[in-house]
């Protein structure tokens, strides 16, 4: 029994191992996050490392993190500055339309409420979809954004179950602040990539769709091109990761 107990293999210590490297992520995130306009690729390398955790694959947690980092910088820094720009245009619009800063009349006001709120919430989609994907799969900056979309359409029941799960969580973290500072100590050590860590049980899920087992074997440490246009576009995916590691 003693002997079972002391097993690394145990559930119970893969389970406490995993909490450590959600704080380490955890570090590595905020570190990694400070000059804001590299925010995209450190999400996309926890969400690198959070997809190899629920898969219960082993890495070294920092060596992958940075692995991923490097190789994902330029395009999901691209990614992160897109949909930042058009969050804080279309955020401002829905701002301006909804307080009424026009003086237009309710019917208008509802409307235009109506459709900038609905892009909005799109862009939401995309948002949760875009930096697991960029961990997963090798594409374009404007295919990938593309995939987001069509894959957080395509499974709208999970899309909206992980948004709910992650406005709870984050509810959550703002509530205990005030109310029980015990348990808020714990959303701030294990911080973003605890969101990620179970989202990525969603996307495990979901990304298995779209990877057929012939492209599956071309992978390289977990990146194999989506919905690519044939397998000379997998091979020169294949190609350009290797030469950049």
């Amino acid at each position: 029994m003693l002997q079972g107990l002391f097993n690394y293999d145990n559930p119970v210590w893969r389970f406490i191992g995993k909490l450590g490297d959600l704080i380490v992520l955890n570090i590595l995130w905020i570190l990694c996050s400070i000059p804001i306009f590299t925010i995209g690729a450190s999400t996309t390398a926890v969400y690198y490392v959070t997809l190899k955790l629920a898969r219960d694959e082993d890495d070294s947690t920092i060596k992958a993190f940075f692995r991923s980092f490097k190789t994902n910088f330029k395009q999901a820094t691209a990614i992160w500055l897109i949909l930042l720009a058009l969050g804080a245009l279309l955020g401002f619009d829905f701002w301006f339309v909804a307080t009424g800063r026009m003086g237009m009349s309710g019917t208008v006001k509802l409307v235009l409420s109506g459709v900038f709120g609905g892009l909005l919430l799109i862009l939401a989609f995309i948002f949760t979809y875009v930096f697991p994907i960029q961990s997963r799969f090798y594409n374009t900056v404007k295919r990938t954004l593309f995939n987001a979309f069509f894959m957080s359409v395509r499974h709208m029941f999970k899309t909206l179950g992980i948004l709910v799960i992650d406005a709870a969580i984050a509810i959550g973290a703002y509530l205990s602040m005030y109310f029980f500072p015990q348990a808020a100590l714990l959303f701030m050590l294990f911080g973003m990539p605890l969101i990620a860590f179970i989202n990525s049980y969603f996307f495990n899920g979901i990304f298995r769709k779209y990877m057929p087992e012939e492209k599956e074997e071309k992978a390289q440490d977990g990146f194999i091109p989506l919905m690519d246009d044939g397998d000379e576009a997998v091979e020169e995916a294949i190609r350009n990761l290797k030469n950049q590691r």
